[in-house]
């Protein structure tokens, strides 16, 4: 996989005035712009599972089918990347994490972390807490349509209120860890976190 440049040159001279909801150093974008860590690789939902472990053990593992048939939620909400872009007002379809967790038996989450892994071998690290209470879902589809595989269709990790490299495309694994760890781009100077509010992008910010 080709190593991500950590670079704090992006600048742009775009105006909005939705001030209010737009973090630090964001501009609006109407468009939804294409970043990923690797090619986009090609997933048929046939073969499609999503694992759920604690440590080394699978706690519960869905196939495509089994997934879908979990209680669905919509979200609309506004997302931020990395680069200073954000788009407002966007739609999502899929299973909250809570659910996620009632399905597999779960009546609380067993460690304060997990690191979700992708296809490709992308990874990154969220807390707990910002994925429960309904703050985080597996989306599937955006806008009302199955999620584009360039917009890391079929299933992605959605953590709209952090910096969207959380929001990891092409969701395979989903693993509690009793403490953060550092995933694909944190590895390579990104933030342990990501609180676009609190401009966390890169290492020590």
């Amino acid at each position: 996989m080709a190593e991500v440049p950590v670079s704090r040159g992006f600048k742009s001279k775009r105006q909005t005035s939705e001030q209010g909801r737009l973090p630090p150093g964001q501009y609006r974008t109407t468009d939804f712009p294409i970043l990923s860590a690797g090619p986009t690789p090609d997933i048929r939902v046939a073969d499609w599972k999503l694992a759920l472990q604690l440590g080394g053990s699978l706690v519960r593992a869905w196939t495509w089918d089994e997934f879908e048939a979990l209680p669905q939620t919509t979200l609309n909400t506004d997302i931020h990347c990395v680069t200073k872009w954000t788009k407002l007002d966007t739609t999502w379809q899929g299973v909250s994490f809570d659910d996620l967790l009632k399905s597999a038996g779960l009546e609380k989450p067993p460690q304060a972390f997990v690191m979700a892994h992708c296809d490709g071998g992308y990874t990154t690290s969220v807390p707990v807490e910002d994925l429960i209470a309904g703050k985080a879902m597996i989306a599937t589809r955006f806008d009302g349509v199955p999620l584009a595989p360039a917009h890391g269709g079929p299933a992605r990790l959605l953590v709209p209120h952090l910096y969207f490299w959380k929001s990891a495309k092409w969701l395979r694994r989903i693993r509690f860890m009793p403490e953060a760890e550092p995933g694909f781009r944190e590895a390579r100077g990104y933030h342990i976190h990501g609180d676009p509010w609190r401009e966390q992008r890169y290492d020590g910010d």
